[in-house]
């Protein structure tokens, strides 16, 4: 790293109102994340390996896995939203949790066994050549199982070969079963592309760097959010800042994705930049624009709630948003 970006990098610490926010909070992966990644702080220093030890005991880390069965589940589907097994992964290894961490571990059983049972399999239809597939839950599960250690194993490899193989010829992928339907979904990609990007992260194999550029390209050649054919915003909720995403997309997401595929410095990203970079507060914080999630609500019954898409996380509703304000500071701290 080159001296002036040091420099820059230990000065951020009094300066950035944004950092020392992030480093003043109680979440211990929110100060590890700020120390590695915003900060550059080596992986050996006392600071880092402090909050590192924390992330298992973290409030939100805590909440999570709380009601854990022995099976690994929570008593609903894996992919209940978002109280199933499959989101509360997604969530623990974006805060940091550590690679074999047994209890997170043990809860991709029951969606590794979901995603490669013979029922979920046989319904993925091959229609006018292209697999009809929501390869975001193969896509996230990917990446989870890359995070904690687990790329080895057959069932994650079947999950990394099935992905490329369902791959669209424009470099995405889709659920759509229209058989007119000849275009990815930006939905259905983003996380696909994560989990391609995480596990040749960690396993080295070349083979995967080509649908990988695939993909990347399928986002760039958009601009991120905007349409190849119009030029108009494709939704506009693709402009807007969200945490979690889950299978969703909007333009940090989008950036945070490309920035561990190494695609910031295409100048294809530089308006979503610019817009993430514009909503940054008054106070040097960001705030979500809108939301997927809600939280529980008293039962009516034992089946039923009054709210879909209930959480078990705040993850914050007024005020600046601590994910958000992370992902916006590390997206724009890549691009430079």
């Amino acid at each position: 790293m080159k001296i002036l970006e040091l420099d820059k990098l230990e000065s951020m610490d009094f300066k950035d109102p944004a950092v020392e926010w992030l480093l003043d909070s109680d979440d211990p992966s929110l100060r590890y994340l700020t120390f590695t990644e915003i900060l550059g702080r080596p992986s050996d220093s006392k600071e880092v390996l402090a909050a590192k030890k924390q992330i298992p005991n973290g409030q939100t880390v805590k909440t999570l896995l709380s009601g854990q069965r022995a099976d690994g589940g929570f008593g609903v589907h894996p992919y209940q939203k978002w109280t199933g097994a499959h989101w509360r992964l997604v969530s623990l290894v974006e805060l940091g949790i550590p690679s074999g961490f047994r209890p997170a571990v043990k809860a991709t059983d029951l969606v590794l066994k979901w995603l490669l049972g013979e029922a979920h399999l046989s319904n993925v239809p091959k229609i006018n050549g292209r697999y009809r597939r929501c390869a975001s839950q193969e896509g996230n599960a990917l990446a989870v199982c890359s995070r904690l250690g687990l790329a080895e194993d057959p069932r994650v490899v079947k999950l990394a070969e099935s992905l490329v193989e369902w791959q669209w010829p424009d470099g995405g992928w889709n659920c759509d079963r229209r058989p007119e339907a000849d275009h990815s979904s930006v939905n259905e990609s983003l996380s696909t592309l994560w989990g391609l990007v995480e596990y040749q992260r960690v396993t080295r194999d070349r083979e995967y760097l080509k649908p990988i550029e695939r993909a990347s390209e399928f986002f760039l050649q958009h601009h991120l959010f905007r349409s190849d054919h119009t030029g108009e915003i494709i939704h506009p909720s693709m402009v807007k800042l969200h945490y979690p995403l889950y299978w969703h997309c909007d333009i940090l997401q989008e950036l945070m994705i490309l920035s561990r595929a190494r695609k910031l410095d295409d100048p294809r990203t530089k308006e979503a930049l610019d817009i993430v970079e514009k909503k940054k507060g008054p106070d040097g914080l960001w705030h979500a624009d809108d939301y997927y999630w809600n939280m529980r609500r008293k039962p009516l019954t034992k089946s039923k709630v009054l709210v879909s898409n209930v959480e078990v996380v705040d993850w914050g509703r007024k005020g600046p948003n601590k994910m958000i304000t992370l992902n916006a500071l590390r997206t724009l701290q890549s691009s430079g």
